[in-house]
């Protein structure tokens, strides 16, 4: 089967519908699939819900879809550093589900194996543990979470081989693994896609089973918070 295609948009042709579920990879602004969400603005599809670990800023990542006002819901972790973030929260015009950060990502890992709900300590005695089921294990309270089971994933890794198989670099396999486990389709970017074989088998982080399609393409490297000295 085919899974390496031209372009952003070949790659997502016939995947995007309007009121879909993505989850997206990413962490801060490293591992960002800046390509495929480029893409999906340009398709114009709406009524969005994603779950990633953050919406990146103004001008980039989730963000851009946050400004064409494209997202209906985020479910995440850190919402900091995106002014438009805020200002539709607090207005009322995107719904936010927060989430823990681990708790986000076992979610994702959960989705991928076929694991409906799990229990966990964390948000206990939280706003976060509203309204969940709530357990005692050997006299410790637990919540339920229940895994998420997205549509579409877009995910970023450094290097594939023409099957799928990835490998990440540094902070950008935090959530990109489990987003690309848990939804239907998953599609990739990557900076290079490397000949079947070639990759040595103890080095690969996310097999190519759960990659359905795959881009290669230029990237942005950005640093999120920029610090210098006078000489």
């Amino acid at each position: 089967m085919k899974k390496v295609y031209g372009s952003a948009a070949e790659a997502l042709d016939g995947l995007l519908f309007d009121g879909m579920f993505i989850a997206s990879g990413g962490f801060g602004l490293c591992g960002i699939p800046e390509l495929l969400l480029d893409a999906i603005k340009d398709a114009g599809t709406k009524n969005l819900t994603f779950a990633s670990n953050n919406a990146g800023v103004d001008d980039f990542g989730i963000g851009i879809l946050l400004q064409t006002h494209q997202v209906k819901k985020m479910i995440s972790s850190y919402v900091g550093e995106n002014a438009e973030f805020m200002r539709q929260y607090l207005s009322g015009e995107l719904e936010l589900e927060f989430n823990p950060q681990g708790t986000l990502a076992e979610r994702m890992r959960a989705g991928g194996c076929g694991i409906p709900g799990f229990f966990t300590k964390t948000g206990v005695g939280t706003v976060i543990a509203e309204g969940k089921d709530h357990r005692d294990f050997d006299g410790e309270t637990y919540i339920m979470e229940k895994g998420i089971f997205a549509d579409l994933s877009i995910v970023k890794a450094w290097k594939a081989d023409e099957t799928g198989n990835l490998i990440f670099r540094k902070t950008a396999r935090n959530f990109n693994p489990p987003a690309a486990m848990c939804g239907k389709v998953c599609v990739v970017e990557v900076e290079e896609v490397v000949p079947t074989g070639s990759l040595d088998p103890d080095h690969i982080h996310l097999p190519g089973i759960y990659v359905h399609r795959l881009i290669q393409g230029e990237h942005e490297k950005r640093i999120e918070q920029r610090t210098t000295r006078a000489a």
